[in-house]
């Protein structure tokens, strides 16, 4: 996937099963993207560092070690924390997702999945890679709320005078529900706005990323608020 004069955007993908494998990284490369792969999770961290892709497809039971741990070990360099990282796996229980995110997941596809929906999550992630480190336009330079303070020109959250680290997407789920005080934001917008993918997709990836956004906003949780069967409003008005 590239523009017009720019190089492919490089894929890395981490994944045991040779057949998959195999035929995700055909599929991507007829997407346009420049593909490295690997087979365990030995190979893949040092293809990680070695060429540091910006969006890595993880598959998260490898023969050597846990998806989760290669998540965790990216998150903590500071070269590579920045990768989007979608996860791939048969494990679709919820304590999976939420386990995933835990270590710092952006998305979760579960297996066995369209070819054609991994791809267009892929390209939606290359997107998001480009203009990860931009402010978003519609939120203030600086904006506080309760014990909750935000400094979006340097992607900086805190809560209670304490800083606390965000992934990019739960930054970027934060600043979309902020700027967008008071009103109901449906899953559905979230999966276009946030994720950049289509509104009709059926994910669980919203409500999972919003309870782990929840946890770690602390005190400022209760600004989160349920709307129940319709999605999420951002509020310090009691409910």
């Amino acid at each position: 996937m590239t523009d017009a004069g720019s190089a492919p955007v490089q894929i890395l993908v981490i994944e045991d099963e040779d057949d998959i494998r195999n035929l995700v990284v055909m599929n991507l490369r007829r997407a346009g993207f420049e593909v490295i792969s690997a087979g365990n999770g030995t190979d893949g961290l040092s293809r990680l560092r070695e060429h540091r892709p910006p969006v890595l497809l993880l598959d998260l039971m490898l023969p050597d070690m846990s998806g989760e741990e290669i998540c965790a070990t990216l998150r903590a360099d500071p070269d590579t924390k920045g990768t989007y990282v979608i996860m791939v796996t048969a494990r679709t229980e919820e304590q999976d997702r939420i386990a995933g995110f835990e270590v710092g997941a952006d998305d979760y596809v579960p297996k066995p999945f369209s070819v054609k929906e991994l791809v267009l999550r892929v390209k939606a992630a290359a997107r998001r890679t480009a203009t990860a480190d931009m402010p978003s336009d519609a939120a203030p330079d600086e904006f506080e709320m309760g014990t909750l303070k935000v400094d979006n020109r340097a992607h900086r959250v805190w809560i209670d005078g304490e800083e606390v680290e965000l992934t990019s997407t739960e930054y970027k789920l934060l600043i979309y529900l902020a700027t967008s005080e008071g009103k109901m934001c449906s899953r559905g917008e979230l999966l276009e706005q946030v994720w950049e993918l289509p509104p009709t997709l059926n994910t669980r990836t919203v409500d999972t990323h919003v309870k782990r956004l929840r946890q770690k906003l602390r005190s400022a949780a209760v600004l989160v608020q349920t709307v129940r069967g319709a999605g999420y409003r951002f509020s310090d008005e009691a409910q």
